[in-house]
């Protein structure tokens, strides 16, 4: 509700910046470069100062947001669960299936 009513004041003063630089370009001694220079300088900078300002606070929640999903993500218990999930699905790898090995060394054969 706060955010829109901020909305409303910077057009309103677009609005009345606008006026300036038509009054200005429209006097006898105005001119039209004064009333580019008006809408800039009183209008364009001040606004674009004041919606930057208003919007970094929403884009600070929005990063930690994303940071704090993508952290979800790459936390063990979310590998656990992925894993768990997707335990059912046959071994889509390239490689050839081999049987579990109990041990390390492989026994050796004795001779008669």
């Amino acid at each position: 509700m706060v955010r829109n009513v901020v909305y409303l004041v910077v057009i309103g003063w677009f609005y009345v910046v606008l006026m300036m630089a038509v009054a200005e370009a429209s006097n006898t001694t105005g001119t039209v470069l004064g009333a580019i220079v008006t809408f800039f300088l009183y209008g364009l900078m001040p606004i674009a100062l004041v919606v930057y300002l208003m919007r970094t606070p929403q884009c600070r929640k929005e990063i930690k947001a994303r940071e704090a999903a993508e952290a979800r993500e790459r936390s063990p218990s979310a590998v656990l669960s992925k894993t768990e999930q997707t335990s059912d699905q046959p071994d889509a790898g390239g490689h050839a299936p081999g049987a579990a090995q109990v041990d390390g060394v492989a026994p050796v054969r004795e001779e008669p």
